[in-house]
């Protein structure tokens, strides 16, 4: 089959010609010369090998072959106007999808709130969510299955992306209601592990921290329990089986049905939040315009109400002093 190679422009000129009957007027609505348009129009028609005008001196006048071409090429011009009016949308962000990969707790609990208000912005774009573990999310986000990750603390591979801090996220004490953390106070970290404790599975980011605070505060964690999913954790707890310790923004999953949530103290810790991308990437302008929506996003709407509140922050402030 003979391969015909036509651009856009020569469709456009045709298309002037065609519909104004003169090589003059198309030429200057074209903004080239009548001879440079009629060398063009000369060229197309050799190249589909039949003549699209009958012309003289005076006429110029569209052959069967033109008009049949005439109908075409409006139907060739629609589409890819209406294309590249799609494709534009897609650069403003108007339309595209944008994949966000985060730990449940942030999926839960942040973003939420935050797609929420990005979609009144932009309302056409799909946003798709993936709820996994912190070296699940860095894998999606280096595999190019997600476009921007919710992790907490600084990937591993930090010359494959880049970390951009949002929140510092507060440990607390959780029990059962009315159990041993029923006196609204702090509690420490030594007081809570001498009752039965659930711990979540080592290899997550909070097993791994609830360790190092066990370790600082001067002594090994001894799980009673281990899970691997929030909302077991919070089951047992609730069941009366024992207490944990949870990041703040995990207590959405847990839905706070029938537990105790205390401050806990000595040390205060706090698990740093934040986005990260893959370096060396170019973003879709959806996810582009994600990112940029975050960067001026109030941080203070990121934190849960108990770190905004003068508790939480003299606590810290205290915590700080002592150290």
């Amino acid at each position: 089959m003979k391969r015909i190679n036509i651009d856009l422009f020569e469709f456009q000129a045709f298309a002037n010609l065609a519909e104004c009957r003169s090589f003059r007027v198309a030429a200057e609505q074209l903004g080239m010369s009548g001879p440079a348009l009629s060398r063009l129009i000369g060229r197309l028609e050799k190249r589909l090998g039949t003549r699209l005008f009958d012309r003289d001196t005076r006429n110029v006048a569209l052959t069967p072959q033109g008009e049949t071409l005439r109908a075409l090429t409006g139907r060739i011009l629609s589409e890819a106007v209406a294309a590249l009016s799609e494709f534009e949308g897609y650069l403003a962000a108007r339309r595209g999808r944008v994949v966000l990969a985060g730990l449940p707790s942030v999926t839960a609990s942040l973003l939420p709130q935050v797609i929420r208000r990005f979609l009144v912005a932009y309302p056409d774009v799909d946003v798709s969510i993936l709820d996994a573990l912190s070296d699940q999310v860095v894998t999606a986000v280096l595999d190019g299955r997600a476009d921007l990750g919710f992790a907490a603390g600084w990937p591993d591979r930090e010359d494959r992306f880049s970390f951009r801090p949002l929140l510092e996220d507060r440990f607390v004490a959780v029990g059962p209601a009315g159990g041993p953390l029923a006196e609204i106070r702090s509690y420490t970290w030594r007081e809570l592990v001498d009752h039965p404790f659930v711990a979540m599975a080592t290899g997550t980011s909070v097993r791994a921290l609830t360790e190092a605070a066990c370790v600082q505060a001067g002594f090994s964690l001894r799980p009673r329990f281990e899970v691997a999913h929030l909302a077991t954790a919070g089951a047992l707890v609730a069941a009366g089986l024992g207490v944990t310790a949870l990041p703040s923004l995990t207590l959405p999953v847990l839905h706070r049905i029938s537990l105790d949530v205390r401050p806990l103290v000595s040390p205060l810790l706090l698990r740093k939040v934040g986005m990260i991308q893959a370096t060396g990437r170019t973003l879709p302008p959806a996810a582009a315009a994600f990112r940029a929506f975050l960067e001026t996003y109030p941080v203070r709407d990121w934190l849960p109400e108990d770190q905004t509140d003068e508790t939480f922050l003299a606590e810290r402030g205290n915590q700080a002093a002592e150290s």
